[in-house]
């Protein structure tokens, strides 16, 4: 989870790769109309959120007893508990970062319809994990690799999933 620029869909297939499970692209799941907002430039609503975050939870329920990776901007709390209620072993985790390295990093992107505009509303709706959340921020300033391996360190300490011997391999 967190705003778009992170690196979610980049770390996310690095995670899912190291986990040997399957990955998921949250805008994947985006009726046309959403991405046509987007593009343009306007932030989406909770109604426009509504059936995406419902199509999401409905890929991780399904995907919940082999486990999955889905990146998901997922960011208000009421998101996540909508995807927990679907899912509820879902763990998040939060890529973090400088808004600037992630301006910079969206800018230098040419295969995306989020376009930089909307980066300031969304660190506005951005509500981080709570304590009692199931999950742990990263910091991406040091690149997707390094972000990998500080997420599969942060799983193995949240879940007895097997990514103890996978932390040093990505």
């Amino acid at each position: 989870m967190g705003v778009a620029g992170t690196g979610k869909t980049t770390v996310g297939r690095l995670l899912a790769e190291a986990l040997d499970v399957p990955y998921a692209e949250a805008d994947a799941f985006h009726p046309p109309a959403n991405v046509a907002k987007m593009s343009a430039g306007t932030p989406l609503d909770d109604a426009d959120r509504a059936p995406w975050l419902d199509a999401i939870g409905a890929w991780a329920h399904r995907h919940q007893a082999l486990g999955g990776v889905v990146s998901c901007s997922a960011l208000k709390r009421g998101y996540r508990d909508r995807l927990r209620a679907s899912a509820p072993g879902v763990v998040f985790l939060h890529l973090t970062g400088d808004r600037a390295l992630i301006a910079e990093r969206m800018a230098g992107r040419s295969d995306h319809f989020m376009p930089v505009t909307l980066l300031d509303s969304q660190f506005a709706t951005l509500e981080p994990l709570a304590p009692d959340e199931p999950g742990a921020a990263v910091d991406v300033a040091p690149g997707p690799r390094a972000v990998t391996r500080h997420a599969l360190a942060a799983l193995s300490r949240l879940s007895p999933v097997h990514t103890d011997q996978l932390v040093s391999n990505p």
